[in-house]
């Protein structure tokens, strides 16, 4: 009988051994499983992208995901990832219909090529005493160069000498003036006019301000920041496949470049040696063509490689795409 239950629990300690293996390899592919909201403020926006990478040769099929508690609700970016592709659980913070300490626990269902369950967690702390309208900097779509300036209304309802004391940001591009338009019968608002420098590079907003007050307990509160900065140029396609290639075989194709106004190209960068590419014309001119070479290498199969296309338009001026091939080995 004694030799029946250790085998048992030597096979149950196995099983789980053997599940918990089979987990990590979906876990291996997610930047990171958890994240901490912080102080909110009541009706702010707020979320956040668990990102993954499909690191392995085959598909990868999200099945489904779920959280465990409606503070919290989630999707995805896509379903189907190749190898390569990125993706993203968005988990919204429910801060207009929750309040106080909220947590949830995320469950990502995958079915494909092999079935693992992935399990993230969020936390955080809702605050009823301090609303922001609206409940985000949201910037929109700024054309490279020209900065641009939001408002947002901050209102307190609790003691009567609360007050904002810093606003900081690890984002040097932000700059931040702050009015007191009300202290009365333990009310206080204030205007916060948040303004993105000219100098802010190109690409997406993905920040936050982090509100100082002068609280006993819980002293900061966090109010998102987004946006887009957008550079003059546009590229076609953004994505270059350059097909499926033998070893030692050479690819040519063209991508299109366009401007708002004329301009030079004065380098094309890339990281592979197997990448060449043309002088480029020394005219200014508002659409270029640019031939891209690719030689197919021995050493990898799946190649996807950043290329980016330098202009006299300024630093804030390039066009980047990304080219993608499959080598047969």
């Amino acid at each position: 009988m004694k030799h029946i239950v250790a085998t048992t629990l030597i096979w149950l300690a196995a099983a789980f051994a053997a599940e918990a293996h089979a987990q990590d390899w979906a876990r291996k592919m997610f930047k990171t499983t958890s994240h901490d909201f912080g102080a909110v403020g009541r009706g702010s926006k707020q979320e956040f992208a668990f990102e993954f990478t499909n690191i392995y040769k085959e598909d990868v099929h999200i099945a489904s995901v779920r959280s465990t508690c409606g503070c919290t609700t989630v999707r995805t970016t896509k379903d189907v990832l190749k190898t390569f592709e990125k993706a993203a659980v968005l988990a919204t913070y429910n801060t207009k219909s929750f309040l106080g300490a909220k947590s949830s626990t995320i469950t990502v269902v995958i079915d494909q090529p092999y079935y693992a369950e992935v399990q993230l967690s969020v936390t955080g702390y809702i605050r009823s005493d301090v609303v922001f309208n609206p409940g985000a900097v949201e910037f929109g779509a700024v054309e490279a160069g020209r900065g641009a300036e939001r408002k947002i209304d901050v209102a307190y309802a609790g003691r009567s000498d609360w007050e904002i004391v810093d606003i900081r940001s690890a984002n040097e591009h932000f700059e931040v003036e702050l009015d007191e338009t009300l202290r009365n019968s333990g009310r206080v608002n204030y205007v916060m006019t948040v303004r993105l420098q000219p100098t802010a590079p190109v690409g997406y907003i993905n920040d936050q301000l982090t509100i100082v007050t002068n609280d006993g307990g819980v002293k900061t509160i966090t109010l998102p920041v987004e946006g887009q900065v957008e550079s003059l140029l546009s590229v076609s396609p953004a994505s270059l496949f350059l097909g499926i290639l033998e070893p030692g075989q050479t690819v040519k194709k063209m991508v299109v470049v366009k401007g708002n106004k004329p301009f030079r190209i004065v380098g094309i960068r890339c990281e592979d040696d197997h990448f060449t590419f043309a002088d480029p014309p020394a005219e200014s001119k508002p659409l270029h063509f640019v031939p891209v070479e690719f030689t197919a290498g021995a050493d990898v199969d799946k190649v996807a490689r950043k290329i980016t296309i330098e202009t006299d338009l300024g630093s804030q001026s390039v066009a980047e795409f990304t080219a993608t091939a499959t080598v047969k080995r």
